[in-house]
């Protein structure tokens, strides 16, 4: 597979070039996009959704229960359908609760505290959920000190062990809402998929959503070892189409629109970019320091032209309509352009 036809495939399979209906259709196609920076994981759909999507779209359907934030993987948070949330923890909390292993006994959370912490959670999450704030709160009531990260690795605990996740957006009066509420799963999510094998599921729907990719590009995404991510793609072989030496890519792709963008605004963290063990294919290798991850494990939102980033944007800038920072040799065009303003344009509406 060339270099050129990679890109192309890629920016189909990410719903770029063909994109969805909605925003939740964007999100099923998706699976999961990253997400621990909340407006840079609603914009991810944004992008993804075709005509002119709003910040209002996607915040609708969180409070309908379609789409839930939580720590699916490698212990970040992402936006997934809701439906979809029990199957891919089945698959990955396990992973999770080892590598957070360590951390959680220099806190001392323990079987006991975690039990604690969830009665006294009981009480919020049946009267409609909690804000962040309000769970430490909860925790600080019953002698949990939530400081030093504590609090938030409780509330990664209880999510990775399927009691809560964050649902609808917590409305904020100045402006773009920045939090959501802790909700019961049991509450917050109506409906469950089931699929015979969540293994071979989860390595399908990565390459239905991330394709052509490989084991290793599946493994980091997953958080899986790479042995698991083997056994996936065995498993999985009968559903995906093998299109290059250790390439894989789902049976059917979506056709290109013919109004496709040829450039995009993609936020922080953008599965586009973060997703792949190797991110050669979209962004020059004497540019990845500039995207990141830098040593704080920021990611910066990119700037792509046809398929390949050629600069970053901050959300804020983008905003106040100012221009991104460019990587040498590109320039500033009117799809570009177009690109930023559609952000700007679904933060505003």
């Amino acid at each position: 597979m060339t270099p050129r036809a990679l890109l192309e495939r890629r920016l189909r399979s990410h719903r770029l070039t063909a994109p969805a209906a909605t925003p939740a259709d964007a999100a099923r196609h998706m699976l999961a996009v990253q997400s621990q920076d909340l407006l840079a994981g609603r914009w991810a759909l944004g992008v993804r959704t075709k005509g002119a999507p709003t910040l209002t779209a996607v915040d609708a359907a969180f409070e309908r229960g379609e789409l839930v934030r939580a720590w699916t993987m490698r212990g970040t948070l992402h936006i997934v359908p809701a439906r979809d949330l029990a199957w891919v923890l089945s698959v990955t909390a396990e992973r999770q609760r080892r590598q957070a292993a360590g951390r959680h006994r220099d806190l001392g959370i323990d079987d006991e505290v975690m039990t604690t912490a969830s009665r006294a959670l009981a009480p919020a999450l049946r009267d409609g959920g909690c804000t962040r704030a309000e769970a430490f709160e909860r925790f600080e009531s019953v002698g949990i000190d939530p400081r030093n990260q504590r609090g938030i690795h409780l509330l990664f605990a209880l999510t990775i062990a399927g009691e809560i996740c964050q649902g609808p957006l917590v409305p904020n009066g100045r402006g773009v809402a920045r939090e959501q509420r802790f909700v019961r799963v049991e509450d917050g999510i109506r409906e469950s998929d089931a699929p015979d094998d969540p293994l071979a599921e989860l390595f399908i729907r990565y390459i239905d959503g991330h394709g052509p990719a490989g084991v290793a590009d599946f493994a980091w995404w997953s958080g899986l070892t790479l042995g698991t991510a083997r056994e996936a793609a065995e498993r999985a072989a009968d559903r995906v189409d093998e299109v290059g030496e250790g390439l894989y890519a789902a049976s059917s792709t979506p056709r290109r629109s013919p109004k496709a963008a040829h450039a995009f605004a993609l936020p922080a963290f953008d599965e586009y970019y973060i997703s792949y063990a190797d991110r050669t294919a979209v962004c020059a290798p004497e540019q990845l320091d500039a995207v990141g991850p830098g040593k704080n494990g920021m990611v910066r939102a990119t700037l792509v032209a046809d398929g390949r980033v050629v600069g970053t944007w901050s959300h804020a800038d983008a905003t106040r309509h100012l221009p991104p920072e460019l990587f040498d040799g590109a320039t500033q065009t009117e799809p570009t352009g177009s690109a930023l303003a559609r952000f700007a344009a679904f933060v505003a509406a």
